[in-house]
């Protein structure tokens, strides 16, 4: 028999080719033997198709879960599929077959498989729609940053990873063998926007960023992806948090527009508006932690139980658990911030969603004497940045962004439990593979 003149159809659209003979290839998610007759489910990357072969001829196949399998026969309508359709098996080939040893297969339940397993075996646990959704929906957010702020007249910009120096001041970098030179990874693209701010005036950028830190928590990572913007002509960080509630709040509708019963599976609720989520200053939210909670110990940053609460409050007085706080104290935030006022506060900002901090941004100076100042008050040397510093000889107007990491969003639409369960291939302090 020869088969050379079909062509292939994809699992989701074979519907479509009804009474037609056709080749299918996929893995094999599913077995079911009968007496008679063996039912085999095929998964591809569009979907799945459910395929019946003669059980007598299906043992001589020694065919199992996970196997690389092309299939040749017709396509024939079954209303009770799932698809809609069948393909009655005409031919079988294993185009690879699986190992016997698999500690998993792609049909069975994660939630009986430990994290690190499904990590180790990441494509197998990626068949299965628990995990493969997980990487779907975030690259329908990466879609919708882009989309989004194409139509606010953003230009993407790619800037180096390899640095000759950090944008705060050196500490936690990866330091890199560069020939007879040290160089390090980026800890932010930071630098690279505001020069091109001074270009383009409004600028994004997505990428991996690094940080030597020496975490091992459920919301900490070495590397991860950053999603991060940059506008000039602002008046201040409240233009960055209006820009950010309509950017959230444009992903949102699209993922429950497009995505609605993935998400279902993983919260109970739509996403919701982010339009009327509040901004707390600083010292107005540890008031409000020191009345619910009698929270005293907290005086220049908050830490992950605070940030707990503060969304909890903004939930039950909003709907929302979501909240802005504006207002750190400069001491806590990078030298490039301007300053809020005379109370030694920066005028920078962190996003708070169900709980976790999922972006930092703000307004950042503008001037090279008040930068070269704020370095010198840091006890940090301003011809250090020279490169840095000249840009702002260009006419750079003042401008603020933000940052949001890509991962930590990811776990917080889905209600994940660990960053890490957002990332294909986590990086931490412990992990260096796969």
């Amino acid at each position: 028999m020869t088969i050379a003149h079909l062509a292939r159809v994809f699992a989701g659209s074979a519907l479509h080719h009804s009474e037609n003979r056709i080749i299918v290839r996929g893995w094999v998610f599913r077995l079911r033997s009968l007496a008679s007759t063996t039912f085999i489910v095929v998964r591809d990357c569009t979907g799945e198709i459910q395929c019946v072969m003669a059980t007598a001829r299906f043992r001589q196949q020694q065919l199992k879960l996970d196997d690389a399998v092309e299939l040749t026969g017709r396509i024939r309508i079954e209303p009770r599929a799932r698809s809609g359709c069948e393909m009655d098996i005409d031919d079988l080939r294993v185009l690879n077959p699986a190992s016997h040893k698999l500690p998993f297969n792609a049909s069975s339940r994660l939630d009986a498989v430990g994290p690190e397993a499904r990590i180790e075996y990441r494509p197998l646990a990626c068949r299965n729609h628990e995990v493969g959704d997980i990487f779907r929906i975030q690259a329908a957010v990466l879609k919708c940053f882009r989309a989004y702020l194409e139509a606010q007249h953003f230009q993407e910009i790619i800037t180096s990873k390899i640095v000759a120096a950090g944008t705060e001041g050196g500490s936690n970098l990866f330091a890199i063998k560069y020939f007879e030179r040290t160089a390090y990874l980026a800890q932010s693209p930071q630098f690279y926007k505001e020069h091109g701010v001074a270009a383009f005036e409004r600028v994004f950028e997505t990428g991996h960023v690094y940080r030597a830190e020496p975490h091992a928590s459920s919301r900490h990572l070495t590397e991860y992806y950053s999603l991060d913007l940059e506008f000039g002509f602002t008046d201040g960080p409240e233009d960055v948090i209006e820009l950010e509630r309509q950017l959230l709040t444009y992903i949102f509708e699209e993922l429950n527009r497009n995505f609605g019963k993935v998400l279902g599976r993983y919260r109970s609720t739509s996403l919701p508006s982010m339009l009327k989520v509040p901004v707390w200053d600083f010292h107005e939210c540890l008031e409000r932690l020191a009345r619910a909670h009698g929270t005293s110990h907290l005086e220049d940053d908050l830490d992950p139980e605070a940030e707990r609460q503060l969304c909890a409050l903004a939930g039950a007085e909003t709907g929302v658990p979501a909240v802005f706080v504006l207002g750190f104290p400069a001491a806590n935030r990078p030298f490039y911030s301007a300053p809020r006022g005379e109370s030694g506060a920066a005028q920078s900002f962190d996003l708070l969603l169900q709980g976790l901090e999922i972006t930092t941004g703000g307004q950042r100076l503008h001037e090279r004497a008040t930068l070269e100042s704020a370095l010198r008050t840091r006890g940090m040397d301003p011809t250090a940045f020279e490169d840095h510093l000249r840009m702002f000889e260009l006419g750079m107007p003042p401008h603020g962004g933000l940052a949001i990491g890509l991962e930590r969003l990811t776990a917080q639409i889905l209600g994940l439990p660990n960053v890490r369960e957002a990332v294909l291939y986590p990086r931490d302090r412990y992990r260096l593979s796969p």
